[in-house]
């Protein structure tokens, strides 16, 4: 049995690039064609993202933007390493790389849930403070804007030094 292909079906995720020769549309339909790939090798696709154009972090194969797609799949081991040479192959993809996905339990999920809503309610917290703080700096700015005009200090420093009973 070899070490990286497996007889029973697991789950999997895919990442990948299409070159910035294409535009948004005929992005969409190379990401088709990986989904068609998938599902012609006996993959059954669970997930289905795509996070349109990004900057790329350096330059492959001339290229600096690049449309990004995912998908989450389940297939058996031994039909990847097919999918995994098809996309190698192919000029319409950059990039890609098939991870193996962990199927989260309900109570693993339930726990996202409930360290998701700390953290949303954390930043809440967060949020009302800052408001405060700047609703502090609002009315303190506003006191500070009450200056004297340089005219009328002028005056009253007259009227100090004409003034007679001064000594």
């Amino acid at each position: 049995m070899s070490k990286t292909k497996k007889a029973e079906t697991s789950h999997y995720e895919i990442l990948f690039i299409i070159p910035n020769k294409f535009t948004e549309d005929e992005s969409k339909t190379v990401m088709d064609m990986v989904e068609k790939t998938i599902t012609d090798n006996g993959g059954q696709i669970t997930l289905s993202e795509y996070w349109g154009k990004k900057r790329l972090a350096y330059e492959i194969k001339h290229n600096t933007y690049g449309y990004y797609g995912l998908f989450e799949f389940d297939v058996a081991g031994e039909l990847l390493a097919k999918i995994d040479q098809t996309l190698r192959l192919s000029a319409d993809v950059l990039r890609h790389q098939i991870v193996i996905k962990k199927i989260k339990s309900q109570e693993e999920v339930d726990r996202d849930q409930k360290i998701q809503a700390k953290i949303n309610s954390k930043k809440v917290e967060v949020d009302k403070k800052e408001k405060e703080v700047e609703k502090t700096k609002k009315t303190s700015s506003t006191r500070k804007e009450k200056k004297v005009d340089l005219k009328d200090l002028d005056e009253k420093l007259e009227g100090i030094l004409n003034a007679d009973d001064l000594i």
